[in-house]
């Protein structure tokens, strides 16, 4: 079998082996791939593994001996699913590997928000604390979250785990999903619709998927009624936010702060009006990448497709 890894070198920079998959076939690793060169090596591919790079139906077309996709993500939307059906491709993703680490970059953003760690440490090396009259300071206003209220859009596995975090720190969790919620996991627990969840929450995190129905979720409305001492945390997909209203918001003072790990376009332009906002923390898709979470997912991949080898494909998404 002839495998081709379109953009290795996210998952794996170096620290990481491919020998797992290199027993499954012959294996070719590409760090990028730009979209014009995605036919021309995949052509002889029995396998191809992607993480962003796109497989449009076009591209698809010029693929006639491929037979399996394996998405180095749990996002699949790189893929265009219904051709890759219509061609008998079976697509397999991977849930689940990252929901820990993102959870964990969840409250590294906003106990920064909250307490200004990065902010304060520059200011000390700056030489502030060595030349303040007092034996302490705080250059922002210092946030405790306990007895708050944290919003959770979207309550699969990782709003489940920010969920858990969210109530070990004291929080009340307030949490919309599409589907019927259930009897409450703990105390101090809810299920709330989205116009609750904006006027109501001290912190609202997004973790749902992008789909037509999602973009552009947080926007002028849902950021007006959000409370002006609120935070926003993107870990989840930047097209879930609209960006520019965000940044107005901001930059009025219509809510506390922001902190994202995801931009509609990425890398951003240098124009993106976030990277410019007031209060806006902005991480570049870092919350998927510890390397635990990066072991998993290469580990979940070469699963995915030992399994499609022994005819029983597992993770399907087509």
């Amino acid at each position: 079998m002839k495998i081709v890894v379109l953009d290795g070198h996210a998952l794996n920079p170096g620290d990481l082996s491919w020998s797992g998959l290199e027993r499954l076939g012959e294996v070719t690793v590409y760090d990028r791939t730009p979209p014009e060169r995605v036919a021309e090596r995949a052509a002889d591919a029995d396998a191809v593994l992607t993480n962003k790079t796109r497989l449009p139906a076009d591209a698809l077309r010029q693929l006639p001996k491929l037979k399996y996709i394996g998405v180095l993500a749990t996002g699949y939307d790189v893929i265009d699913i219904a051709a890759a059906r219509e061609r008998g491709i079976v697509v397999a993703n991977v849930p689940g590997y990252g929901t820990q680490s993102v959870a964990q970059l969840v409250f590294a953003l906003l106990l920064e928000l909250c307490q200004h760690a990065g902010l304060h440490d520059r200011s000390v090396k700056d030489g502030d604390w060595s030349r303040s009259a007092d034996w302490c300071y705080w250059n922002k206003p210092l946030v405790e979250l306990h007895g708050k209220t944290i919003g959770i859009v979207g309550y699969g596995s990782i709003g489940e785990q920010v969920g858990r975090i969210a109530h070990a720190f004291g929080l009340k969790v307030a949490a919309y999903r599409r589907s019927p919620g259930g009897e409450p996991p703990f105390d101090r627990f809810s299920w709330v619709g989205l116009d609750e969840l904006w006027e109501t929450s001290d912190v609202v995190s997004l973790h749902c998927p992008l789909t037509s129905e999602t973009a552009g979720l947080v926007n002028r409305s849902s950021l007006a009624r959000m409370k002006k001492s609120a935070f926003l945390i993107n870990t989840a997909r930047g097209g879930l936010v609209d960006e520019r209203a965000l940044a107005d918001c901001l930059n009025a003072g219509g809510i506390a702060g922001a902190a994202v790990d995801v931009l509609s376009s990425e890398p951003p332009a240098s124009d993106n009006p976030l990277l410019t906002a007031a209060n806006c923390i902005v991480t570049p898709h870092l919350a998927w990448a510890t390397h635990e979470a990066r072991t998993r997912l290469l580990q979940t991949v070469t699963d995915n497709l030992a399994a499609f080898l022994d005819g029983k494909p597992a993770n399907v998404v087509s």
